[in-house]
């Protein structure tokens, strides 16, 4: 039965990608605003903001800059998921001896690959433009890890909007408070520049011990309880939306 699920998660997702690799410029749509925020907030902007650490603002920026180039990208799945459903894909999956749960996994594993590709250009990108770390081998393998929960997370909230959505701009539109959420983290500036009630929900929220962890593994530093607090979010978070997305699924299709 699991070689069958995965067999068939493995075409269904191969035939993802095939449409992806048709139209790249998804791929390159995601990567453009997040580059675009980098180069303002470096070049422009950053020579007025004071991080009150030792190291460049670019540096600094990038792991909430991935973190927006994730939100960003995980809404083309939940836009695919609803086109999907809407063209009626999904039913003539049912009258073919094909594992139900396939069809989902197959748009996460797509995000999930989509999203990588996008990090990696702006990781590119962030390069060019100065980002120096001396990470290990072990701490760029953390990272990866970080962001895989990461997008793993967002994606299968996409999934919810993707199935409950009545029309395309609504299977898209829940992505902009996720783009939002690293502003008002330590993304960009540390939480204790802003005002008190800003500062403390800044700090108790999931992306700002993201952010620290990622940021503490490019610079060498101790992550603290940073990256237990961001692994308890990402999959409490996780678990939740994986069974609410199973159940909202198993309504669609019974």
């Amino acid at each position: 039965m699991t070689t069958h699920v995965l067999a068939d998660t493995g075409v269904l997702t191969s035939r993802s990608l095939r449409h992806i690799l048709r139209s790249p410029d998804t791929i390159i749509t995601t990567a453009v605003t997040p580059i675009a925020l980098m180069l303002l907030f470096v070049f422009v902007l950053g020579g007025a903001i004071n991080t009150g650490v030792d190291t460049s603002y670019v540096n600094y920026l990038l792991p909430g800059i991935l973190l927006i180039t994730i939100s960003s990208g995980i809404a083309y799945t939940s836009y695919r998921l609803f086109l999907d459903l809407q063209g009626g894909i999904f039913e003539r999956f049912q009258s073919m001896p094909i594992a139900r749960s396939s069809a989902l996994w197959a748009h996460v594993l797509t995000s999930l690959a989509a999203n990588l590709v996008s990090v990696a250009l702006v990781i590119g990108v962030a390069l060019i433009m100065g980002f120096r770390t001396g990470a290990s081998p072990l701490a760029w393998l953390a990272v990866a890890g970080i962001l895989i929960l990461f997008t793993l997370t967002l994606t299968w909230i996409a999934v919810i909007a993707g199935l409950s959505a009545k029309s395309v701009d609504g299977a898209s539109a829940f992505s902009y408070p996720l783009i939002f959420l690293p502003f008002i983290s330590s993304a960009f500036v540390p939480t204790a520049s802003m005002p008190g009630p800003v500062a403390w929900f800044a700090e108790h929220q999931p992306v700002t011990s993201v952010v620290n962890t990622i940021r503490a593994l490019f610079e060498q530093q101790p992550v603290g309880s940073d990256i237990w607090v961001a692994l308890a979010w990402l999959v409490g978070i996780l678990v939740i939306a994986y069974a609410f997305a199973i159940v909202i699924y198993r309504r669609k299709i019974n």
